[in-house]
């Protein structure tokens, strides 16, 4: 698939999210338990989230750590009180680089791949976070989109 690269400055997104410290490559373990907990939440909080998706938000590791934290979210409208193990956080505001990943999620890695060789050839350095927004679910693989968009630094 070939991906169309873009830059754009964005605002900050609230999200309700889960907190966890993972190893690299775990993250396909974590993330249901994790969301389960946000969606619960948001069951009790009408009105916290109209059309917001599922957004991952990666605190990219130093020096090479094999653990990092990811936030497993859901966008909402406002921020709020923190309950649980559900915090108000954001996405970074800022200029970034993003790309869209049509497809299934066992392929997401070259949306990742492309973003990071643009980086490369244009010898942008890349920000602290990235983050995946899942658009709509259908069981059609060849319909879900997700957006990868990483912060410049």
């Amino acid at each position: 698939m070939d991906y169309h690269v873009v830059t754009k400055s964005v605002r900050a997104q609230p999200l309700a999210a889960v907190r966890r410290h993972v190893r690299i490559g775990e993250v396909g373990r974590a993330w249901g338990p994790a969301l389960d907990l946000v969606w619960e939440f948001l069951r009790r909080h009408e009105g916290l989230r109209t059309d917001g998706h599922n957004c991952f938000l990666y605190h990219h590791p130093a020096h090479g750590e094999a653990a990092m934290i990811v936030d497993f979210g859901v966008q909402v409208i406002r921020p709020f009180q923190d309950e649980g193990e559900v915090v108000c956080t954001e996405t970074p505001a800022g200029e970034v680089v993003m790309t869209t990943h049509i497809g299934g999620y066992g392929k997401l890695a070259a949306a990742h791949e492309a973003i990071n060789s643009w980086r490369a050839a244009t010898g942008r350095a890349g920000g602290a976070c990235s983050w995946e927004i899942y658009g709509d679910w259908t069981d059609d693989e060849a319909k879900l989109e997700t957006q990868v968009v990483y912060l410049l630094s």
